[in-house]
């Protein structure tokens, strides 16, 4: 096999598993080839992944080692997505009566929540988050694609428990916005203790079902190591979760002259 189509393969391997360490004798039995011809090949799509800003590529040595590629956008690069993203919400056929937003074609577009998952991802990564979370179900798409940049497990908290998930944990928490009770449940095999969870949704308001997803983490005796949305509205301006990320800030809807104001996060970089 020729380098050129060995570098093909590796690199389709290595985006398609992210944060996984693959070990160089898995490539060399698959692909027919030295380890250090292996080696090469991975010195070649390190440089082609630094250069292009697309990606990172780290070696782990040792027994259990490999390489690891983690994706890794430029800040102009994830700034550019924004400012797209920003102008599609933007669209006045997108208010709702009662001056909602609507959401939910971009949120399961595969192109926007892929992306989207991958920002999160190297935004939270870092803080080595061992489980995804997110309520039922604008936010499942992104959370989804967030999971799959982590490369850990997805959980959901529904709205109300299912039989088909077996026991669950439940909880009633307070809307910030109208005030009013709802409940969450997640099945008690879907976290263990002392899991690390990073909570994704799509939009947040005052910040009511966020801080009922981290009230349920803690039911698990696990932990919040992040909280991200894709858009949060700047009033209230004190929300119910003190921490927390947001990719567009959604500072007014004038349903009278069809105008949305969407602006990038300034501090997310």
């Amino acid at each position: 096999m020729r380098r050129s189509e060995r570098i093909a393969l590796i690199s389709k391997t290595l985006s398609e598993n992210p944060n996984k360490i693959i070990s160089l004798n898995h490539f060399g039995q698959w692909l027919g080839a030295a380890k250090s011809s292996i080696s090469e090949d991975l010195n070649i799509i390190k440089d082609a992944y630094k250069t292009s800003g697309q990606g990172e590529l780290t070696t782990i040595p040792g027994a259990a080692g490999g390489v690891r590629y983690r994706t890794k956008r430029s800040a102009d690069d994830i700034n550019a997505f924004l400012k797209d993203l920003s102008s599609t919400l933007q669209d006045q056929k997108r208010i709702i009566p009662g001056g909602y937003l609507y959401m939910t074609d971009v949120m399961f577009s595969p192109e926007f929540s892929s992306i989207i998952g991958e920002i999160f991802a190297q935004l939270f990564i870092d803080k080595n988050p061992t489980h995804v979370l997110t309520v039922e179900t604008k936010g499942i798409p992104i959370a989804l694609m967030t999971a799959k940049a982590l490369n850990v497990p997805m959980v959901v908290a529904r709205r109300d428990s299912r039989v088909t998930e077996g026991p669950s944990v439940g909880i009633s928490y307070v809307s910030g916005s109208g005030q009013k009770i709802h409940n969450m449940s997640l099945a008690k095999r879907a976290l263990p203790e002392n899991a690390q969870v990073l909570i994704i949704d799509d939009f947040m308001k005052a910040g009511g079902t966020a801080r009922g997803m981290t009230e349920l983490v803690a039911e698990f005796k696990a932990q919040v190591v992040g909280t991200a949305m894709v858009v949060a509205t700047a009033v209230p301006e004190k929300k119910l979760v003190e921490d927390f990320t947001t990719l567009l800030i959604l500072d007014s809807i004038d349903t009278h002259k069809g105008l949305i104001d969407i602006s990038i996060n300034n501090k997310l970089m």
